[in-house]
């Protein structure tokens, strides 16, 4: 695997920053959640499970792209495409759940 190749480059791409929109998203929600008295650990726990599609809309671009490249993927026999876009789902996916995993295990709660 070459890391100077540009899809292997954007699989890390949307690996981690699928990871920096948990962690990042939590612990600032962590920190309102400290502001107006709640349990910040606790809070933290919960949005970190419930920003994971939202970490893997934003690592995949968030755009249309990766359903139009899907859609050339399956209609039009391109299935080059079809590999490249489900890789880069699968690599955000894994991203968010290392995140969440993460926060896991910083916060002491279970998944």
């Amino acid at each position: 695997m070459d890391v100077k190749d540009p899809f292997v480059a954007t699989m890390l791409f949307s690996f981690f920053i699928a990871i920096g929109v948990i962690i990042g998203g939590a612990i600032i929600g962590g920190i309102a959640a400290f502001l107006v008295g709640d349990a910040p650990l606790t809070r933290i726990f919960r949005l970190a499970n419930s920003l994971k599609i939202w970490a893997i809309v934003a690592a995949i671009g968030g755009t249309f792209d990766t359903f139009y490249n899907l859609e050339k993927g399956l209609f039009n026999g391109e299935t080059k495409f079809l590999v490249k876009q489900l890789l880069l789902i699968i690599s955000a996916t894994g991203g968010a759940q290392t995140g969440a995993l993460i926060i896991s295990w910083l916060t002491q709660e279970n998944l």
